[in-house]
């Protein structure tokens, strides 16, 4: 009995060496503009788990004002570099669903992969991160099965089916469908940072919704070229469509305990790119200020008057 049971447990152990290994399964993350006040995220996350039980299915936000491309490319853009390589993101901002507009799974190069409809939301990441690849998705055989009359919900039935068979290797990035020139994404135009003297105008890309914390897409090195200091003044001015609506002077701080409560200053946000803030307040609320392609903002040095 005991020459069986070594036996039994060497051959198990044979088996097991011979066995393929388990393939690792990339995260797959959910972005729309839907809400979770009913049933659509949920069943768009049953949908990949009925592709694969095994799935990390995580949320990057489902509350993208409605129909805000702009933002929900932002927010990936916010987002996705804090992720793996290999991971997969769905992102389902798509006022155009059923119309012409691709659906595609666009591939950068840092290997992470953009699933969703080509409708502009990839600007951002395709300029920061490179396009490697862009493959539109063959609904032939990418598709969930019996949902071929629903016209509304390709989150459901298209985006977070594909997603989820790529993020399990259900499927490789080349199953996906036939491949698009790289350089063909849907981009949005918009004002990129640029400094002229000691003047430097760029956008509001988003708001901290949370806080009222006004973010700009004015990215550390360049606002360094002003050569502002710590508590130094910094002079905001903030245009929509051309039309000043707010215009303040504000220290330059590193930290919101820098000024006192409820005055304002200029710092640099998370993602080092120039914000302006008011402590323990709401400046986007207190001079209705929102965000966009059509918000502009201009970050100025105030020269010391000499002694």
């Amino acid at each position: 009995m005991k020459k069986l049971f070594t036996a039994l447990c060497l051959s198990a152990a044979l088996a097991a060496l011979a066995a393929p290994a388990f393939a690792a399964k990339n995260a797959l993350v959910l972005q729309t503009d839907f809400g979770t006040s009913d049933g659509a995220v949920s069943a768009m996350r049953g949908v990949a788990y009925g592709v694969d039980p095994g799935l990390t299915v995580a949320d990057l936000t489902h509350n993208i004002p409605d129909y805000d491309i702009w933002v929900g490319g932002y927010r990936l853009f916010q987002t996705a570099n804090y992720w793996p390589q290999g991971t997969v993101f769905v992102s389902v901002i798509d006022p155009g669903v059923g119309t012409t507009r691709k659906s595609v799974v666009l591939k950068t190069k840092a290997g992470r992969y953009f699933v969703g409809p080509d409708n502009g939301q990839f600007t951002l990441i395709a300029e920061r991160d490179g396009v490697a690849e862009l493959r539109e998705i063959d609904e032939s055989v990418n598709r969930l099965a019996g949902s071929g009359e629903s016209y509304t919900f390709h989150g459901r039935d298209v985006y977070a089916y594909v997603g989820a068979r790529l993020a399990s290797g259900a499927i490789s990035y080349e199953q996906v469908g036939p491949a698009l020139p790289a350089d063909s994404v849907v981009r949005i135009a918009y004002q990129k940072a640029v400094r002229n003297g000691d003047t430097i105008r760029g956008i509001i890309p988003v708001l901290d919704v949370k806080y009222g914390n006004v973010w700009t897409n004015i990215p550390k090195p360049l606002f360094e070229e002003l050569k502002i200091g710590v508590h130094d003044k910094v002079q905001v001015r903030i245009l929509h469509k051309g039309k000043q609506v707010n215009k303040v002077v504000a220290p330059f701080e590193h930290t919101f305990g820098g000024v006192a409560k409820g005055q304002p200053l200029v710092y640099l946000n998370s993602l080092l790119d120039v914000a302006v803030a008011i402590s323990q307040g709401n400046y986007a609320a207190k001079y209705k200020i929102d965000s966009g392609v059509d918000w502009e903002v201009e970050i100025s040095k105030i020269n010391k008057a000499k002694p």
